[in-house]
């Protein structure tokens, strides 16, 4: 179970860490990035960030991009955090895929529910 201060660190990360994306990802042009979750070790050493990349075609590479680019975004967020903050967690960066997760289930599922929504209007 994740306590009080763990919740408020991890919200606090996700929020910069999302402003950080958007502006570095503004310049790219065509790209998002957004932080979906960040889950903080309970001696606050460590931030797992999930990323969910939009267009999902090139987040393995930017994904890759941004974990080269790892040291530079945690001394970003160092210095943004410092009042907050006595040390800055190291980052590790994961792939959200739950969204492309939900797509393939909707996918999935889409003439399931066209059959059903034709088998109403016929009732």
């Amino acid at each position: 179970m994740e306590g009080k201060r763990q919740a408020k660190i991890s919200r606090l990360i996700q929020k910069e860490l999302s402003e950080i994306f958007r502006r570095q990802t503004s310049a790219m042009g065509g790209v998002l990035v957004s932080v979906s979750a960040v889950r903080v070790t309970p001696d606050l050493s460590i931030a797992k960030a999930y990323l969910s990349i939009f267009p999902s075609d090139k987040s393995q590479e930017i994904l890759e991009n941004i974990k080269k680019q790892t040291k530079t975004v945690r001394y970003e967020l160092a210095h943004i955090v410092k009042q907050q903050l006595r040390k800055c967690p190291d980052l590790q960066f994961y792939l959200d895929d739950s969204l492309d997760y939900v797509e393939n289930i909707d996918r999935l599922l889409g003439p399931a529910k066209e059959h059903s929504e034709e088998k109403k209007e016929i009732e």
